[in-house]
């Protein structure tokens, strides 16, 4: 479990300041290329360097402890303010956020033994390789997180002001609703996101330019991939709409290996459990475990396919905890056993 020792960064939720003083980067950049690249630009740095007022107000970031296993370098643009964050050791650590700013993580690598990561309105998830994964943490629920990682971690957080949403004159999102996502895909926020760093990483007048353009374009792929998840919470007489399929199903592929309570994909779809067991069934001719349960056989017969692994860990892969389940479930499914299968597809 997460310790209390973090204090809540909730109270030092003030606007993005443009033209904020550099303050020391944890060994990513020297001082002198920091100063190069924030020459004439409004590009500023957030946190708290060893020289800042103790009772001076600073904008939220990820709060990891300890400090020491991380180097860490934030910067900010007029859109959205950006952390590059990679660890320095295979020690524990744990992560924790809560303020009114969204927070989009992007995991390049990250892979760990043991942990666990939790987003409020979200169930938790110990999934142990979460690399090219984003989480999307909306503004005033908490994030945390515990790990101690197999391999080094890197990866990008990014904080959005929703008054920059709102203040934002091409951007409608009057009735845009932004859900909690753990975990999940999204080619075009994946690519927009690396592009971004990219740019940081060259540290010319011309990649700053077109850095303060891929965040602008950052925010309006956030924008886009929620648009269209109105809140509701009226009660449905037949199946879910469109945007409530495509946001509970590609959760359910996201989280194939692991528990769905129905609950969770009721809070997805902003319905009742009950409501939403009869829309899905409606929808899809199934109730929600079973979709999943074909879901994770239907991935089960990809994988048997490729007659790389064993069966037994294509069960585990695939989030069944013993073969014989694994195996009373894909022949339920299919009629033949996993092995019996695999040789059919020989």
């Amino acid at each position: 479990m997460l310790t209390d020792s973090f204090p809540t960064n909730a109270a030092s939720c003030a606007p993005f300041d443009n033209h904020a003083p550099v303050v020391a980067s944890r060994g990513l950049l020297s001082p002198n290329r920091i100063s190069e690249f924030n020459k004439g630009s409004d590009v500023g740095w957030l946190g708290r360097s060893s020289h800042q007022a103790a009772g001076e107000v600073v904008h939220p970031v990820v709060e990891i402890s300890p400090p020491d296993m991380m180097q860490r370098r934030t910067m900010r643009w007029p859109a959205i303010a950006a952390d590059f964050v990679l660890s320095t050791s295979r020690e524990r650590v744990e992560c924790r956020f809560r303020a009114s700013f969204h927070l989009l993580a992007v995991c390049e690598h990250g892979m760990r033994l043991d942990g666990e990561t939790f987003v409020e309105g979200l169930p938790p998830s110990k999934l142990r390789d979460f690399s090219q994964k984003l989480t999307f943490v909306p503004a005033g629920h908490e994030y945390r997180e515990w790990q101690e990682p197999r391999a080094r971690t890197s990866l990008l957080y990014f904080y959005v002001d929703p008054a920059t949403l709102q203040g934002t004159a091409e951007l409608d999102i009057a009735d845009v609703f932004f859900p909690p996502r753990l975990f999940f895909e999204d080619a075009t926020l994946w690519d927009t996101a690396l592009k971004l760093k990219r740019s940081v990483e060259s540290l010319t007048s011309e990649t700053r330019l077109y850095s303060e353009a891929l965040s602008v374009v950052l925010v309006h792929e956030l924008v886009r991939l929620n648009r269209g998840l109105a809140r509701t919470n009226r009660q449905v007489r037949g199946g879910l709409a469109a945007w409530q399929q495509r946001l509970v199903t590609a959760y359910i592929e996201e989280h194939l290996a692991e528990q769905v309570s129905l609950a969770t994909l009721a809070q997805l779809a902003r319905l009742s459990p009950y409501h939403f067991c009869r829309a899905f069934k409606h929808s899809f001719g199934l109730p929600p475990h079973r979709y999943h349960t074909n879901r994770r056989i239907e991935r089960a017969k990809t994988l048997l396919a490729t007659r790389i692994s064993p069966v037994t860990d294509i069960g585990f892969t695939v989030g069944f905890s013993e073969t014989s389940s694994f195996t009373a479930a894909f022949r339920r499914v299919t009629g033949l056993t996993p092995t019996g299968y695999r040789r059919s597809v020989a």
